[in-house]
């Protein structure tokens, strides 16, 4: 990793990119995800600067402390030829293909102290899809493992209907509901991507690799594990802020009270995407945590594609075509309840959730969902006494019906 040609991004030369990827690959390998004092001292120094410092024990305490247990086996290059020998790439965001903007909720949650949500260091990724246009306005579908048959049909139709309106779909490629997300997604043609919480030669789980190697046919699968981790229960819980993060929204089918789908929707939350859950039989178990999320209004009830489309802002919405004019103002093109919700706000005094519910008429669950997503846009901020209207107009426009994701920079 230390060639001689190497330069740190400071240097003012630009640094070779099988350099930025063979340091990127050490680092995946270097500290178990989601590993925030190294993902911010990379961010600080560069990878290949970063990279080398970790080598020598030249970092801060909190870096140490997450990188000592590996730091001395460098297997960047074996991750790399086995990548390659097997047919897949690591991902990186020094890359064109790396899907900056809905990962930055990642960044934007870690900065404001929220816990085990640092943005990857990078990606492997085995499929055919480009990565940063599969995310525009997906929506993970998730649910439990020892799903019921009412649980799997419904989340094969929602899939199969989400992708046959050209909105790709994300799930775990777990037994039960996440697998029946990734069939009906390729029996709708696809595209569906798979996130593993295992290195993407794991094989795991072992009754889903044909599905696995459909999935990678007609969409993707990804992991920031390198190749040879094995799966483990903390991984997949990881891996979870990762289906949160890449996906506009995202629809609980069928979950228990703990279960990895719940922390799945609990992270969407926390990154302010959308929650949605899928009502189910009243006595049913498998449905308890649905049920739960809809009643303490962490999710909005959903219970067809229609359904799903409106609520993440995509109802008459094909993916890449807008017969819209370009609009005047950067408000222009919020969607009829983001812009709602922007209205209700005062520049001067912060309000918070319950009375921009009030004023606006947005129900208090997707207002919750909606204010992180505004700010992240430019168009409120968290103040002491709740949200605000930011002083500076942003120069990018949003989708409608939706402020995740679909941004488009004014030409200079």
């Amino acid at each position: 990793m230390n060639d001689e040609d190497s330069t740190g991004p400071g240097s003012g030369a630009r640094v070779p990119a099988d350099d930025v990827h063979r340091a990127r690959a050490y680092l995946l390998g270097v500290a178990e995800p989601p590993a925030a004092a190294l993902v911010a001292f990379v961010a600080e120094h560069g990878p290949v600067e970063a990279a080398e410092r970790v080598q020598r024990g030249d970092v801060p305490d909190r870096v140490a402390k997450e990188t000592e247990a590996r730091r001395g086996a460098d297997r960047s290059e074996r991750d790399l030829a086995r990548a390659a020998e097997a047919g897949y790439r690591l991902l990186t965001p020094e890359d064109d293909e790396w899907p900056a903007w809905p990962l930055l909720s990642l960044e934007v949650a870690t900065g404001r102290g929220a816990d085990g949500v640092a943005p990857p260091l990078g990606l492997w990724v085995r499929g055919t899809v480009r990565l940063d246009q599969v995310v525009d306005g997906a929506v993970a579908v998730v649910g439990a493992r020892a799903a019921t048959e009412y649980g799997e049909h419904t989340a094969a139709e929602l899939a199969h209907g989400l992708v046959a309106e050209e909105v790709a779909v994300f799930s775990g490629a777990a037994y039960g509901i996440d697998g029946a997300a990734h069939r009906g997604a390729l029996a709708a043609g696809g595209p569906t991507v798979a996130v593993l919480g295992c290195g993407l030669d794991g094989g795991y789980p072992a009754g889903h690799v044909g599905l696995l190697n459909r999935v990678a046919e007609r969409g993707a699968v990804i992991s920031e594990y390198p190749p040879g981790a094995p799966p483990a229960r903390h991984r997949f819980l990881v891996r979870n802020r990762l289906l949160a993060a890449l996906t506009a929204g995202t629809v609980v089918v069928e979950a228990g009270r703990r279960s990895g789908a719940r922390n799945t929707s609990s992270t969407a939350g926390v990154l302010g995407k959308v929650v949605m859950a899928v009502p189910g039989p009243v006595g049913s178990a498998t449905s308890l945590g649905c049920h739960e999320l809809i009643r303490e209004a962490y999710a909005t009830l959903v219970g067809s594609v229609s359904d799903v489309l409106s609520t993440v802002g995509r109802l008459g919405e094909r993916r890449g075509e807008s017969t819209a004019p370009r609009p005047r103002r950067p408000t222009d093109e919020l969607g009829p309840q983001a812009l709602r919700v922007h209205e209700a706000l005062s520049r001067r005094r912060g309000r918070s959730p319950e009375v921009v519910a009030e004023e606006s008429g947005v129900p208090l669950a997707r207002v919750r969902a909606l204010l992180p997503e505004l700010e992240l846009s430019g168009f409120a901020e968290r103040c002491e006494t709740g949200w605000r209207l930011t002083t500076d107009v942003p120069d990018r426009v949003i989708s409608p019906d939706s402020v995740t994701g679909r941004e488009e920079r004014r030409p200079s």
